[in-house]
This record gives C-alpha cells, sequence and structure tokens, in this order.
C-alpha cells in the first residue's frame, strides 16, 4: 500500500478501501496553543497536534441499512484498513438503523479539500502575550493575583463520502479565562471571552474590569433565599439557552417528553414563548461566529445523524420575535414528526433589539436588584419543564437605584430558561460571549444581558 499521509488522502484511500454498500470518512486534524498563569506570572505553555479519522459504514439489508461507526485517533496509513474493516464489521453485527437514510449527494466540492490543514501555534499569543503582561504588572501595582488560561484551537475537517461528497472546514476556536484575587483569596472575579484569534481580547480591559469587582466586594452584604429582580450577563443567558437548544430536538417534543410538548399531544411550534421581540438564532456564516457550514456528524443521536453528514446549513430562527419557530430535525426525525428539516449548527445568537449594555441596564434600575457575574454546575431537575438548577459564581452584587452598593452570598437558582424568555422584561446589547459552564463543549455565542424581575434564588450557596 502507497504511503499517504495527507488528510485527503486519508478519506480517498479509506473510501478505496471500503467494501460497504456505502462509507462516510472524516479526517479530522487537530493543532493547539495554550498559555497558563497564577500569582501574576506565567506557568506554562505549550502546543500539541493530533489526528482523529471517523469511519462511517453502511450494509443495506433486508429490513433496512445498517450502520458502524468506528473513530481512532493518531491514524496512520498502515493503520487504515483494519479501521475500515472494523467499521464494517460494526454494520454488519447491527440491526437497522433506525435514522437510515440515503447518503447526501450533489453538495458542491470544497476547492480548498487537497489543501494542507489549517494550523495554530504559539505565534497567535504574539501581540496577546506582552499585553497579559503589561497587565500583571497593573494587577500587582494593584494588589490583585490574576490567575487563568489561554487556549486555541485550528480543526480542519476533511469530509469524503461513497457517493461523492468532498468538503472541508477550517475551525478556530478561542478562549480566554481570567480569574483576579484579593491577595488574602477573599475576593474573587471572573471574566471570560471567545475569539477566533486573540486580536479582539484585552487583557487591560479585563484586568480593570475585574478591579471594579473586586473593589465592589470590598464590602459584604448577607441576603437570604428569594425570587430578585436579577440582571442576567451574557455569558449567563447563553449557559441558559445553550442547554434550551440541546433540550429542543423535535421527535421529544412530538413523543411528549419536553418543555416544547403541546399539552394533549404534538409540539409548541407556534406559540409565543416571550413577550419581548427576541429572536434566537444559529447562522454557519454569522459575522465572528462562523462555524461549519454542513453537517459534521461523528455519530448518530437525538440531535444528530451520521447519515446527514455534508448536508448543507443555512441560517435557522430557533425562535422569531418570541414565537418557537423551529425545533432540531435529522432528515429522519423530520420525516417522523412531520416537521421542517433543522439540524443542529454550532452556534447560537440571542437578539432581542436592546441597545443598553450591562451597566447601562445598572444604571437604569430602581429599587433593589442583584447582578450576576456567572453560572456554574447547572442541572437538569425536570424535562417537562426544563427546570434547571446550578449556583452562582465569581460574584454576586447588589444593585440599589441604579448603584452598586456591595458583594452578597452566592445562591442556588432553580429556573426554566424557557420561563425566562416569557418573564423577561428587558433584553440589553447583543454581544459575542464565551459561555463559564459549557465552554469546553460551546463557544460561539452572542447574547444581551438580561432583565428578570423575579429570579428565583432557591436557597443560599457557601461556595465559592
Amino acid at each position: 500500500m502507497s504511503r499517504v499521509s495527507k488528510p485527503h488522502e486519508i478519506v480517498e484511500r479509506a473510501l478505496d478501501l471500503s467494501t460497504a454498500d456505502g462509507c462516510v470518512v472524516i479526517a479530522d486534524e487537530e493543532s493547539s496553543a495554550n498559555l497558563r498563569w497564577a500569582g501574576n506570572a506565567l506557568t506554562t505553555n505549550g502546543v500539541t497536534r493530533g489526528r482523529t479519522v471517523t469511519v462511517v459504514a453502511t450494509v443495506d439489508g433486508a429490513e433496512g441499512a445498517a450502520s458502524g461507526v468506528v473513530s481512532r485517533a493518531a491514524v496512520t496509513a498502515d493503520d487504515l484498513e483494519p479501521l475500515v474493516r472494523a467499521a464494517e464489521a460494526a454494520a454488519r453485527a447491527a440491526g437497522p438503523a433506525e435514522d437510515a437514510q440515503p447518503l447526501v449527494t450533489g453538495v458542491p466540492a470544497s476547492p480548498d479539500f487537497t489543501d494542507a490543514p489549517a494550523e495554530t501555534d504559539s505565534e497567535v499569543f504574539a501581540a496577546f502575550a506582552p499585553a497579559l503582561g503589561d497587565a500583571f504588572a497593573r494587577a500587582r501595582a494593584g494588589g490583585r493575583e490574576l490567575y487563568g488560561f489561554a487556549h486555541h484551537q485550528m480543526t480542519s475537517s476533511y469530509l469524503g463520502t461513497s457517493t461523492g461528497l468532498r468538503l472541508r472546514h477550517d475551525q478556530p476556536n478561542g478562549t480566554l479565562e481570567l480569574n483576579a484575587k484579593s491577595p488574602d483569596r477573599t475576593r474573587s472575579a471572573w471574566a471570560g471571552r471567545s475569539t477566533r484569534d486573540f486580536k479582539d481580547v484585552d487583557p487591560a480591559e479585563m484586568d480593570a474590569e475585574l478591579a471594579r469587582r473586586l473593589g465592589w466586594a470590598e464590602r459584604r452584604i448577607e441576603l437570604p433565599a428569594g425570587r430578585y429582580e436579577t440582571l442576567l450577563p451574557p455569558t449567563a443567558v447563553a449557559d441558559l439557552l445553550i442547554y434550551q437548544l440541546w433540550s429542543s430536538t423535535a421527535r421529544d417534543a412530538a413523543e411528549g417528553r419536553t418543555v416544547f410538548s403541546r399539552p394533549g399531544g404534538g409540539t409548541r411550534l407556534g406559540e409565543t414563548l416571550s413577550p419581548l421581540p427576541l429572536t434566537l438564532r444559529s447562522d454557519p456564516h454569522a459575522p465572528g461566529l462562523e462555524s461549519a457550514p454542513f453537517v459534521l456528524a461523528h455519530s448518530s443521536g437525538d440531535g444528530g445523524s451520521v447519515f446527514d453528514n455534508g448536508l448543507p446549513l443555512s441560517r435557522t430562527d430557533w425562535v422569531a420575535d418570541g414565537r418557537l419557530e423551529r425545533l432540531t430535525t435529522t432528515r429522519h426525525t423530520a420525516a417522523l414528526t412531520g416537521l421542517p428539516l433543522a439540524p443542529a449548527i454550532d452556534n447560537l445568537i440571542l437578539e432581542g433589539g436592546g441597545e443598553r449594555s450591562l451597566d447601562e441596564m445598572v444604571a437604569a434600575t430602581t429599587g433593589r436588584a442583584l447582578l450576576l457575574t456567572c453560572l456554574w454546575y447547572i442541572r437538569e431537575v425536570d424535562p417537562a419543564t426544563l427546570l434547571l438548577t446550578g449556583l452562582t459564581r465569581d460574584g454576586v452584587y447588589l444593585v440599589e437605584d441604579g448603584e452598586v452598593v456591595g458583594e452578597v452570598n452566592n445562591f442556588r437558582f432553580n429556573e426554566s430558561p424557557v420561563d425566562l424568555l416569557t418573564r423577561a422584561t428587558e433584553a440589553g446589547r447583543t454581544e459575542k460571549t464565551l459561555p463559564r459552564e459549557w465552554g469546553d463543549w460551546f463557544t460561539r455565542a452572542a447574547m444581551p444581558p438580561l432583565r428578570i424581575p423575579d429570579f428565583n434564588m432557591s436557597s443560599v450557596s457557601r461556595g465559592v
């Protein structure tokens, strides 16, 4: 066998080796660079590279098509035939696949399919690292300690199928998390950013924001559990609505298992979820949030199907002007439910027409309200209402008549993001944000801050 190592050659060779009735091959070439720091000093940095190859074999049987999926890392040319045979064996051992559909055809090839993969390295931090060093100096002079990490990843995905598809997508993904602590570690504040290239993140601006929050925390106020007017920052809104998106599969709704199920049968499509003109959408071409413009499915599940690999994606409005517009479907579940085809897309944007920043919403507050920093440890309590529970973290602040007057204790919350959309009284200006809880899995989000008149802080938490 000839030696092949380029990703497009790996794809072609695997397809040539296949004896199945259908075959899909995805080669993911990944490189990453990272910086870590603690106590105002860099601690580690590094660069890694790797390859993962996924083979989907389909076998036609009397009762329908079966599929076998096998993924392996660090695949070389010598590993290809065993990998292909393993996928074929898995397909022949499986029963008919419920999501079976004809493999996608007719999508024009990517013009760069045979080009070398895009890569990242430490040069991505060329301007960022000196700016971070300056932030360390300012923090040290101001009596703060900075901790955190910066991570940049580039993944080039090559998709080939036995039906002729040859598609390629390069996905940059960067995250920056910065945590400031007082020297006695009694006060802590967090800020995070999502970026494609680290050219649009400013450590000085982030450090200044953290210094302001540590200043607010010099006054400590204890509050009991209860319902409070609450200002949710974009990062917290993202964490809640990402979970809502993950829970919006059409089949589960049609079968009566989710918050989007209509009592008595069917789904809630067409119902008004919010009195505000909120639009929740995904768009693979959204500027600064670009994601794969076609389905890249390494496995089948409620939200995706390996049979849909290569299916073109375009803007999808999940909620339009406050009305539930779409639920996620594969070709199989769209046919099963009679609902429009709406595959999952790897970004999420909420727009409500508001112009105020979070600071301006704070200044416009009358009476008392809470200002959150972020949420974490989010877990589902009840799928029928999408009731979630979780904790606040790294700063909950009390606002009185437009001024932040101090930091309060942390809380456990119990809320449904669907109910929050119903009860929200104001949406601010949409901005790109980093979800803190789901940032390891979902980073491309843009959200506005939301004002909730009665956010349920169900109990006091003594956590960080």
